[in-house]
């Protein structure tokens, strides 16, 4: 968990970096700057990857990729439609189809794992509305801030400055988090723990949601004033722009708390055939949750003709939609929790459902073992007959 900490910490303090060259080039309006530094970053990317080259390449370990998880799918599901959904003696369920015992085409081993996979999949479904939420960072919490005062004594402050603040609550809580988790209570560090972190996650995540909502109520209490910001004069609120500070923090600590908790969980409860097909559902389905989260806002731009999720912000009421999203995140958690209680004792749940997995690195063992012990009896009988002969 340590590791995941450190990874995360790395990864947001490089990110913290980038807002605020960001910040600069929004600050100074060097533009050229937004060609060069891409393009300095990726070259640097790609000849760091050239010379780190020889030291990537590892002995993959043989096991059931995302190609061969839908073709277990595809084939289970032709199995079973062909047979009118009627199960054999020896199968318990449809994917059972897919087992060479019963006419397919894959392993014992193989189709449990997938089958492991399967019952994961509630985990991906119920973290959609979660990313929702983390995306208001770049289109609603943006269009407050671009809404509310940004002149801090004469400086106007950049937007990207406040996805830096979401950062810092990372930066800060995981090195207190990791002392928690490894010093602290590290015997603590299982199913319920995680569970408890994503949890937490979510709610964060919903409160923060909320908090945006009452602040868009209270900024439209505050007279109007005129902002010049990339070249236009805008009519804004005089509420300053710090006032939002505690909705990006809430959602930092989310942050803080659920990607380490789910990776963990890809590493330590999913077995080593399937975790490379896990750690990419669940990236998918976090691109779907963002490609998700423009949908609804489409769709509430529509149902309720643009009040919701409007053009002019003081003549619409975008905390209707904060307060519709805190109230679908918050059923969310109520169904995740419920859905969690069947993982709960994660440790057991893996035991029983991956130790097949393990039953074939085993047997591979058993195997080494058995050649050693028979190349070690020959090395005496040798040296009997040597005996003998003297």
């Amino acid at each position: 968990l340590s590791v995941y900490h450190r990874f995360y910490w790395l990864m947001n303090l490089n990110t913290t970096v980038v807002f605020l060259g960001i910040s600069y080039i929004q600050h100074s309006g060097a533009w050229v700057l937004v060609l060069l530094i891409p393009f300095m970053s990726i070259s640097s990317a790609l000849l760091l990857i050239h010379l780190a080259f020889f030291s990537l390449l590892t002995c993959s370990r043989q096991g059931c990729s995302l190609l061969t998880t839908f073709r277990v799918f595809m084939s289970a599901l032709k199995t079973s439609c062909l047979q009118y959904g009627r199960l054999g003696r020896d199968t318990t369920s449809w994917l059972d189809h897919a087992k060479e015992r019963n006419g397919g085409c894959y392993s014992e081993l193989c189709v449990e794992d997938i089958r492991f996979f399967f019952t994961l999949l509630l985990l991906f479904i119920s973290q959609l509305l979660y990313r929702i939420c983390i995306m208001q960072i770049p289109s609603g919490y943006y269009l407050q801030t671009m809404n509310s005062n940004l002149n801090l004594d004469g400086f106007l402050l950049p937007i990207a400055v406040m996805s830096a603040i979401s950062i810092l609550p990372l930066l800060i809580l995981a090195p207190f988090m990791e002392y928690f988790s490894t010093c602290l209570y590290p015997s603590k560090r299982d199913g319920p723990f995680l569970w408890a972190c994503i949890i937490a996650g979510n709610l964060s995540a919903a409160f923060s949601v909320m908090v945006a909502g009452f602040f868009e109520i209270h900024r439209k209490h505050f007279p109007s004033v005129e902002q010049l910001l990339l070249g236009k004069v805008l009519t804004v609120s005089s509420m300053p722009c710090f006032y939002l500070v505690l909705q990006y923090v809430l959602l930092g600590v989310a942050e803080t708390l659920v990607n380490p908790a789910f990776s963990i969980i890809s590493y330590r409860f999913v077995p080593s055939t399937i975790r490379g097909t896990f750690v990419n559902f669940l990236t998918l389905f976090n691109g779907f949750g963002c490609f998700t989260g423009a949908l609804l806002v489409e769709l509430v731009y529509l149902i309720s003709e643009g009040n919701w999720f409007p053009n002019t912000l003081n003549k619409g009421n975008l905390e209707s939609f904060f307060f519709f999203l805190a109230s679908l995140t918050l059923l969310n958690v109520l169904g995740f929790w419920s859905v969690s209680q069947r993982y709960c004792n994660l440790n057991h749940f893996n035991a029983q459902n991956i130790s097949g997995s393990n039953l074939e690195e085993t047997l591979l063992l058993h195997e080494k073992s058995l050649k050693f012990y028979g190349s070690i009896q020959e090395l005496f009988s040798s040296i009997d007959l040597w005996e003998t002969a003297l």
